[in-house]
This record gives C-alpha cells, structure tokens and sequence, in this order.
C-alpha cells in the first residue's frame, strides 16, 4: 500500500509526480505482464466530450431514453434520439492523442500487454493501427463506431446504419430482418459476459496494473485494480483527479495523461538505448 508520507509515492510535489513515473518505468520489463486500463480521462484531450461532470452529454440529453429497456419497447424512437447524441458524441473528426499513442508505442515494444478500455470511441485501436500494433485491447463497453445485428450477432462499421437512420429508416435493420443496435452497452444492459472474464483473467496474471485517465468509480472496471493488487501487482496510476484506488497504490501521478504517457514512454525507450 502507498505510503502517503513517501515522497516516491508521487502524491504532493512536481517531484513526486515524476518520480511515481521513474517508479513505474523501473518496474516495467518486457518479462513483466502490463495491464493498463483506461477511462474518458484520456480520450478527452483528443475533444471527445465527456458523459458526466461539467458541461458533460448528460447536461444536454436524458440519459433515462437510451435504455435498453427503451431500444427494446420502442426501437424507432430509440434510433431517433441516438442520432442525435452520435452526432453531439463524433460529430467532429477525432484523433488519437500523445496519451492514445504513447499506449501504442509500449505494446508495440513490447512493455504492455493488454490494454482494457471503459471509452467507445476507438481511439485505442486508431493508434495501434497507426503503429502495427497487435495489443490486444478489450473494449469493456463497446464500440460506438460499430453496430450489431440483435437477431444474427453480426457486427458491422457503423456509420453507413446510422447513415440510413438518419434518412428515415427507423429503426435500422439487417438482411437477416433483425434490428440494429449501437455495438455499446446501454443502461439496463449487463456487460458482455465473457469480455468481463477476460479483462479478470488478466488482472489476475498482471505483475503491473496501470489505471489511466478513469476516476475508478464505475463498476465492474472499478474494482480490477484493487483485484491486481490482491495478487500482488504493482498498482499505478495516473490520473488528473484523485481517485478512490489512490491509497492502495505504489505509484500515483495526477498529471495530464499526454503528458505522463510519453514521459513514461520516454523513460523506457531511454533505457533501453544505455542498454
């Protein structure tokens, strides 16, 4: 457990935020399993809005209308609405950041091993395309990029679907003559099953457990670093605000993740040059 008096800890100074992140690249080796996952915290710098907190989507749209409950009693007027917060959600062009690419650079050299994510966007696998890199990334709750078939499971790109909603066919449908849904999961609906095992399964084997740009409040994600430090992993984290897992933690930085992510890259691509 992190010792809030230990100025290596990285809670208090400009000094102890850098050192958090020597810590954590003197831990990582390409011998250790490295877990990292990531919330809305580091897919905001690339302008992707946030759900919650100030000036959030929640502040302009009723979340109680994108249930499950709601897409399976009234499908039509489902796909209505979510036109509507598709286009407030990626109606601009984002990108991946230094935080996304920085990600990318690790698993591509080889000092991550697995990145679960709580964001939609894609942005995760944009920047590993970018790289060539084959990081398995599981994205906890879906891809809004993407929809599903409800009858047939088929899983397609999503903006041509949404396309031909917005032209009046609600809602959307397959050639098999199931209805479409956004390839997220929507309030009321339980999380993929299996994709939950394999992010446990994970944690479980990681040696270090890196918890990014997420306030580690929503569940089940919330509890995976807690579940890493009972196996006895190394526990990082970094984030701008404080978060709940903060106390248990070896190393904590509260700088910008575009920040914190390239140093951390550049502190092990150092290493690896004097060796």
């Amino acid at each position: 457990m992190a010792d809030t008096d230990d100025p290596d800890s990285g809670f208090g100074s400009e000094d102890g935020e850098h050192a958090a992140l020597e810590r954590l690249a003197a831990e990582i080796d390409r011998d250790a399993t490295v877990v990292a996952l990531t919330g809305a915290g580091i897919s905001a710098p690339s302008g992707v809005p946030t759900f919650r907190g100030d000036d959030g989507v929640w502040d302009h749209f009723d979340e109680g209308q994108f249930t499950y409950g709601r897409f399976r009693s009234d499908p039509a007027g489902f796909w209505e609405d979510r036109i509507e917060l598709q286009r407030a959600l990626f109606g601009d062009d984002y990108e991946p950041n230094a935080g996304h690419e920085a990600l990318a650079e690790l698993g591509r050299d080889g000092y991550l091993d697995a990145v679960l994510t709580q964001n939609t966007d894609g942005l995760h696998g944009d920047a590993a395309d970018a790289l060539d890199d084959e990081t398995p990334i599981l994205e906890l709750h879906g891809n809004a990029r993407r929809v599903r078939c409800t009858d047939c499971g088929t899983r397609r790109e999503g903006d041509p679907i949404f396309e031909r909603a917005a032209d009046g066919e609600l809602p959307p449908t397959c050639d098999c003559g199931g209805i479409y849904k956004p390839d997220v999961v929507l309030f009321g609906e339980q999380l993929s099953g299996a994709v939950i095992q394999r992010a446990r399964s994970l944690t479980a084997e990681s040696d270090i457990f890196l918890g990014i740009g997420s306030s580690l409040v929503v569940e089940p994600a919330a509890s995976l670093p807690r579940e890493a430090a009972t196996t006895g992993a190394t526990i990082g984290i970094v984030n701008l605000e404080s978060t709940p897992v903060d106390g248990v933690a070896d190393a904590v930085s509260h700088v910008d993740v575009t920040d914190a992510l390239p140093r951390l890259q550049s502190l092990l691509a150092d290493r690896d040059r004097l060796e």
